[in-house]
């Protein structure tokens, strides 16, 4: 993460890229599947193979027996590793068990590519809306963590201070809300009505609406400040895994490029 400071009125909106129009002109998933079978099966690379299913991939999300797998949040942040899984669950005969859970659980890729051909392989639209979950997503929950780590370091000596009131006083001084008032809000715009047990791919919808909560009701600077600090809290994060990838470099540099007026 770049030490590059951050313009802050050059931060506003997220990039709301072609996402849904890209996904819903694509190959049926079933071809999808058996495309990126016969590319392994013809001596393809698994992982290239994969990219390539990932970037002809048409469903934002989709439902298999119980479980719901949300790939696109809010029309515009794209959850990729979410779909790697799901598509890997296709071929558990041709992929290393070890490497897929390499990728799936530490984002470690199992051959040398940059970001840039990482780009190129999903398609500018989806790696547009990748970068949106990165930031929206992946950096906002890292500043959650960073503001909750903030508030147990205040409150050291109160020994009951309970998990709960951590998270009702970090939602008030990131959103300036509580979290009963900031469901109300969601359910105001999107029609979903949120409560305390929610799934997880409703969970990270929330945060990404959050996010773009976050870049439209405060002023640029207190959002230039909160995006730095959340990506110091990821870097933190992931000192100890320094071959976990995200295809893409995430910096307050870019952020401002992407979230400008």
């Amino acid at each position: 993460m770049g030490d590059v400071s951050v313009q802050a009125e050059h931060i506003d909106a997220p990039v709301e890229g072609p996402a849904e129009a890209e996904f819903e002109r694509l190959p049926a998933p079933d071809e999808s599947v058996f495309r990126m079978r016969q590319a392994v099966l013809n001596g393809d690379h698994w992982f290239e193979a994969l990219l390539d299913a990932v970037a002809r991939w048409r469903l934002p999300q989709e439902t298999i027996g119980d479980r719901e797998y949300r790939y696109l949040l809010l029309g515009e942040a794209f959850d990729w590793l979410l779909l790697a899984e799901r598509l890997l669950d296709e071929m558990p005969d041709l992929v290393p068990p070890r490497e897929r859970d390499a990728l799936l659980f530490e984002n470690r890729w199992p051959v040398e590519m940059d970001d840039e051909e990482f780009a190129l392989r999903m398609g500018q639209a989806k790696h547009s809306a990748h970068l949106n979950y990165m930031y929206g997503v992946i950096v906002e929950e890292a500043l959650q963590l960073s503001v909750e780590e903030e508030v147990h370091k205040e409150h050291r000596t109160q020994v009951w201070l309970n998990g709960s009131a951590v998270d009702e006083i970090m939602y008030e001084r990131v959103y300036g809300k509580t979290r009963q008032d900031l469901f109300a809000l969601h359910y105001e715009e999107t029609g979903i009505m949120l409560r305390r047990e929610i799934s997880f791919a409703q969970w990270r919808s929330f945060t990404y609406w959050l996010f773009k909560q976050r870049l439209r009701r405060q002023d640029k600077a207190r959002v230039a400040s909160d995006t730095r600090k959340g990506l110091a809290q990821l870097t933190r994060m992931e000192l100890a895994v320094s071959e976990r990838r995200h295809g893409a470099t995430l910096t307050e540099a870019d952020f401002a490029r992407r979230y400008s007026a």
